[in-house]
């Protein structure tokens, strides 16, 4: 059996990332607000062993014109929190992992948001700390601008002490609930926090137990300086954008290299990059269905990706023409460098650029199950990566293919596990559990 084995998400924004994906012959047009679609969908990824079903959040409608967002299906989609706590309900093993802003949430929220889906779960809640990237989010919680974005990440690194704070409140023994005595808890074994720093202020206690991880796993999913640097910090799982295997690799060194010098173990951060996956009986069938895809993105929402992606007006720009030097913007500075990577590399157009950006212009494995298989042992054993957040091109079909034929492929090289083997989604990914800072063992 190899060394080492994959990891599995599943990356759900809100349902496939993909565009064009609810036009799709035999997909499900309305799946991003229907309950019992997502049932039947994270019910599939647990029969097939996945880690964790992973929920992104958006603070504001995206930031596109309206000719452009009344074709886009991820306009509108459940608060994560409360769709996670609903299908802990109907799973009993796969991850939980949602997004949650640190620019505009309070500490206090997040912290209690999230050990509350770690009891409710049994264990299996994951928090993806994000600064959040669109502008227009700050005018929806009482700003007249966004956050600059090193203050943002400033703030992010404060907001994950105070939240991990939090939830070290009490320590795992703080609950006797002798009915004898009367007592219900020990107040010796609770803990105040009192944080006061320079850009938060929580006084604490949580009023709720320990989470049953200690603290849910800590996710992140910035690729800039700072982005890096706070996933080296803090981060238990690397939610990656590389676009190449040379890209990740030169990733996944940088990272685990700055966890080597800040002391922490490089095997306690899992980078999983995001894969877009399409399935065929052969290369040129999953080709296909990819061109059918992408030929199913109006081009008011392809060019609308693409101002979105570079962080300024793209439709100003010679379509024809290659595209010109984009400016630093305050949004997301990986997300503009890998759009502008990406027309470099392939020599696009700004046309053919925002054609594939409009419907995913990530990194992207097409083939048969075994060809999907090859590409990700491949990433693997190169050290690019330890698994993967899988994008799924079109629902159900698509997710369903991925369990009932690439699993089964990954299972039987011995890359990919057959059972779980523990309950939580740290057990799963081969986490520790932390230490209580304030009640150590």
């Amino acid at each position: 059996m190899p060394a080492k084995q994959l990891h599995l998400g599943a990356f759900m924004r809100p349902i496939s990332i993909h565009t064009g994906a609810w036009r799709y012959p035999g997909a499900w047009p309305d799946a991003n607000f229907n309950l019992n679609a997502y049932v039947r969908l994270i019910r599939k990824l647990e029969e097939g062993r996945f880690d964790a079903f992973f929920m992104a959040d958006h603070m504001a409608v995206l930031n596109m014109p309206p000719e452009a967002l009344r074709r886009s299906h991820t306009i509108t989609s459940f608060e994560p929190l409360t769709l996670l706590s609903a299908l802990a309900m109907v799973t009993e093993r796969i991850g939980l992992i949602a997004t949650a802003s640190t620019t505009y949430n309070d500490p206090y929220h997040v912290a209690r948001k999230f050990a509350s889906l770690d009891h409710i779960s049994g264990g299996r809640a994951g928090w993806n700390l994000v600064t959040t990237a669109n502008p227009d989010a700050a005018l929806n919680f009482g700003h007249d601008a966004h956050m600059a974005h090193g203050e943002r990440y400033k703030r992010a690194r404060e907001f994950y002490d105070v939240v991990t704070g939090l939830w070290d409140s009490f320590a795992d023994d703080a609950f006797i609930r002798d009915v004898e005595s009367g007592i219900f808890f020990d107040p010796a074994r609770m803990h105040v926090l009192d944080h006061k720093g320079p850009e938060l202020s929580v006084r604490g206690p949580l009023n709720i137990a320990r989470p049953v991880q200690g603290w849910p796993v800590i996710v992140q999913a910035g690729a800039s300086e700072a982005g890096r640097q706070i996933a080296a910090e803090t981060a238990e799982a690397v939610f990656g954008a590389s676009g190449t295997i040379e890209e990740a690799r030169a990733f996944y060194a940088d990272v685990k290299t700055r966890m080597d010098r800040l002391g922490r173990n490089r095997d306690h951060l899992k980078i999983l990059p995001g894969c877009f996956v399409v399935i065929g009986n052969s290369l040129e069938e999953a080709q296909a269905k990819r061109a059918r895809l992408d030929g199913l993105v109006h081009a008011e929402s392809a060019l609308a990706s693409l101002s979105v992606a570079l962080g300024v007006d793209a439709s100003r720009f010679d379509p024809d023409a290659p595209l010109p030097e984009i400016p630093e913007t305050n949004q997301s500075k990986s997300g503009r460098e890998r759009a502008i990577a990406l027309a470099r590399r392939e020599g696009l157009t700004v046309r053919q650029l925002a054609q594939r950006l409009g419907g995913y212009g990530g990194l992207a494995m097409l083939g048969t199950p075994a060809m999907i298989a090859d590409q990700m042992q491949h990433w693997l054993e190169s050290e690019a990566c330890d698994g993967f957040n899988v994008m799924f091109p079109f629902l159900p079909a698509g997710l369903e293919e991925f369990v009932d034929h690439v699993v089964p492929e990954l299972q039987r090289r011995g890359l990919f596990r057959r059972a779980y083997e523990g309950r939580t989604l740290r057990e799963h990914l081969g986490l520790p559990r932390p230490e209580n800072r304030f009640f150590p063992a």
